[in-house]
């Protein structure tokens, strides 16, 4: 071997194992960008201390503190009653929002009525406050209809069951709003797995382009059913949308008063024309993705123990009892309210009836359509041919 060959190969070993200590202090920095954590606005903390924000901050009165924990006490109990019914066979599916309550009433509160609401599948807290009678989201999971409700009497849509593509829906009649000249605004809910569909970056492209007065409500409850977030993401969602041209913003998704807050904002601002915002309230999902779902497989139980101490009904709860803003009698005819809330969400559901066989084609175009016309045609014939078949 020449000595301009063992030179060589030193070199080559010195640059390759340069090249290593650089890669290994670049993941080592890109790591520790990652853990760091993000700024989250705060106006509650975990045990029940009101603090400020700098940029946002409300008042509320003892009535409204009390409205919004009512609110979350009362979707809680209809969301424990329908995974019940789940159980019990009463139900195909549920998803459950266990844990996502204060995300969901606080940005529903910040809503005007002539705002709409593009709702994924569980936004079972934003359909409460928007006057969606709770036993018409059961239809759907029950196979009895597709929805149950009239979209245009709360603004509020029918639950989208692709995940994503509601934004562009959402992006679409905020655009649409922009023309007619109304000073209303939409707001899209979605989760952080659906971060990552095509869709959902569709929606900031064009909302940013036209300037659409659009609120992007992510519940990053940290779980794409049993995907985490950090194989999604290498920042924070709510720093996507610096990439898009608009501004992002991380809330406390367990404090009711900061989601409230921070929408409100977010809402005024696409009311003024200055066009969309990207929310992210940082929240954790307690129960399972939907019912047949099994979370054990897949995140241990410190995690959940840990998110239980941070509970959003609790420390509003600590709140109002430190600060005076409730007394027992309130909570106490709340329980009684649950409770009948309960029995008439089992009592509707045990009564809806079955569909006729012949349903699912109805509504299926505006028109009609002459396919459709011959499959109902077929599927009639197949129903008529047994014995004790009856074409409805």
């Amino acid at each position: 071997m020449t000595v301009e060959s063992t030179a060589a190969r030193k070199t080559t070993r010195r640059s390759s194992g340069t090249k290593r200590t650089a890669s290994a202090a670049s993941a080592k920095k890109a790591t520790a960008a990652q853990s760091a954590e993000p700024e989250l606005v705060q106006l509650l903390t975990p045990e029940g201390e009101r603090v400020q924000h700098p940029d946002y901050d409300i008042d509320l009165s003892s009535e409204e503190l009390r409205g919004l924990y009512r609110d979350m006490v009362l979707t809680r109990r209809f969301d424990a009653e329908a995974t019940a019914l789940q159980r019990q066979g009463e139900l195909g599916l549920w998803a459950s929002l266990l844990g996502q309550e204060a995300a969901q009433i606080g940005s529903g509160r910040a809503l005007r009525d002539d705002d709409y609401v593009f709702p994924t599948y569980r936004e079972h807290g934003v359909a409460w406050v928007r006057g969606v009678d709770p036993t018409n989201l059961l239809g759907m999971f029950r196979g009895v209809n597709h929805g149950g409700w009239d979209p245009n009497t709360n603004n509020f849509h029918l639950y989208t069951i692709v995940i994503g593509s509601q934004t562009l829906h959402a992006t679409g009649y905020a655009m649409g709003i922009t023309k007619d000249g109304a000073d209303s605004a939409v707001i899209a809910y979605f989760g952080d797995g659906a971060s990552s569909q095509g869709d959902v970056n569709e929606a900031f492209t064009f909302s940013a382009v036209y300037n659409a007065p659009v609120v992007f409500f992510c519940q990053n409850n940290q779980w794409a059913i049993s995907e985490p977030t950090e194989k999604q993401t290498r920042v924070p969602l709510y720093q996507r949308a610096r990439g898009f041209g608009f501004p992002g913003v991380r809330v406390d998704g367990n404090d009711v008063l900061a989601c409230l807050a921070v929408t409100r904002s977010a809402l005024e601002r696409a009311r003024r024309g200055e066009g969309p915002t990207l929310v992210e309230a940082f929240t954790y999902r307690m129960g399972a993705h939907t019912t047949s779902d099994d979370p054990t497989k897949y995140r241990a139980d410190e995690e959940r123990e840990a998110w239980e101490a941070k509970d959003p009904i609790l420390r509003l709860k600590a709140y109002m009892e430190r600060e005076g803003h409730a007394d027992a009698a309130f909570f106490e005819e709340l329980e009684t309210e649950s409770e009948t809330l309960g029995r008439r969400v089992r009592e509707a559901v045990r009564a809806m009836p079955d569909p006729g066989h012949l349903a699912i084609f109805e509504n299926v175009y505006a028109d009609g359509h002459a396919l459709v016309d011959e499959e109902r045609a077929q599927f009639a014939a197949y129903q008529a041919s047994f014995a004790d078949g009856e074409a409805e």
